[in-house]
Order: structure tokens, then sequence, then C-alpha cells
């Protein structure tokens, strides 16, 4: 993996980094993991972190400058992670600027228990709008775990899928390790992504790299070295 697609590294936007220090330190230490390009990608979500478009592209600026001050050998880019509610669908039919990466790609979250009614039009209205949606994390959506056959339909309908690398070590759950192992077994999976919010989750990785199932997902048409 040379390029990351989901983190939280623009301090205090949400609940990843809370620092700049912190910021520098993560990115340092996914240096020497080896990436060369990370594009972190902070929650939009109305009711907790209504971060906007221009807010996001300021606040990035502002960490590839220390990033570069800091003598880091990283590329840093932006894009955002969406929570599919009512404020996105809104955005959407506004046809709003939303904050995309790579080939148009767009990526968005769902609540983790309940499939959202929002679902399927959301995926509509994004690739109307000319993008590309992008399911963050599926395999930790527990209706997914309960009912991975209903990815099927969504994937015929245009959605691609990014798995958090360290689902696979379990860390997040025994279901959504399970799931994971599963589509990528399909071949199914589109993108990797660290979703690092905090050193934890960066030394979780460190053992994660050394799974079979990750060098089973590296064997994948992977999109993350293109970008």
């Amino acid at each position: 993996m040379l390029v990351d697609v989901h983190s939280h590294l623009i301090p205090g936007i949400d609940d990843g980094s809370s620092s700049m220090e912190e910021s520098l330190e993560l990115i340092q230490t996914m240096s020497d993991l080896g990436y060369q390009k990370i594009i972190t990608t902070p929650h939009v979500m109305n009711d907790f972190y209504p971060n906007t478009t221009e807010d996001i592209r300021n606040r990035v600026e502002r960490l590839r400058t220390h990033v570069e001050a800091a003598g880091i050998d990283m590329e840093i880019d932006a894009a955002a992670e969406y929570y599919l509610d009512e404020h996105m669908m809104q955005m959407l039919e506004d046809k709003k600027e939303l904050l995309t990466f790579g080939d148009n790609y767009l990526l968005f979250e769902t609540s983790f228990l309940n499939e959202p009614a929002y679902l399927r039009e959301g995926i509509f209205q994004i690739i109307a709008n000319g993008m590309k949606p992008v399911m963050a994390h599926p395999e930790r959506y527990v209706f997914v775990q309960n009912r991975p056959e209903m990815l099927e339909d969504l994937l015929d309908r245009g959605l691609l899928l990014q798995i958090n690398t360290i689902s696979l070590s379990g860390y997040y759950s025994k279901g959504a390790k399970k799931l994971a192992e599963f589509l990528i077994d399909q071949k199914v999976v589109s993108f990797l992504g660290t979703d690092c919010h905090n050193r934890k989750h960066l030394e979780m990785m460190c053992e994660t790299v050394d799974l079979k199932y990750f060098d089973k997902a590296l064997d994948l048409e992977l999109q993350n070295n293109f970008l």
C-alpha cells in the first residue's frame, strides 16, 4: 500500500487527531510503514461534525505546511467521509460541491446498526451527480453482517467497497473480521483504508500486515495505488 484513502488526521476537526503534534506523529508513522500519500477524510456529519468543503480545504493546507516544515516525506490530500442522512441527501439534491478523491470517488458511511432508508437512493444520486460511491468499512455494519447478500444488489447499482485494514485483525469485532475476509474472498473490495484516528490504529496496522488475508487483499485489483 502506497496510498491511504481513509483517515482522520486533520487536527481538531472530528474524532480523530486532537492536535497538530499528534497528526505529525501519526503521519510520520505512516511514512515509516511505507505510505507515500494520504488522502485524509474528516467526518461530515451535520449533527456532530458540520464540516464544510471550504473549511476542510483550509485545514488540510495548514496540515500540509506543517508536514513540510517537519521534513516528513508525505503527500497530503483531503476528501471527506460523508454520513448518509437527510442532510447529505439535501446536499446531493442541491448539487453542492462535495469533496471526492481520485477519479471522483465519494466516500460515505451509514448507521452501524440499521440500514438507512436512503441507501439505494443515495447511491443513485451520487452517480447521477457524476461521482462514484464508495461505502466506508461495510464489514463493520451490523445490518450488512446479518445479511451480506444485500451487497450484491448494491454492487450492481455501482457501489464500490472500502474495507478497513485492521478489521482483518479482529480489532472491531469477530463479525467485522469474518465479513472483511468474505469480501476479499469474493473479490469485491476496491479500496483498503487505515481509518486511522489515533496511535492504537497504527499499532494494529503493524500486526495486520503479517496476516494471510492482508496478502490476499493486496492481490485484488485495488485502486489505492492508482490515486
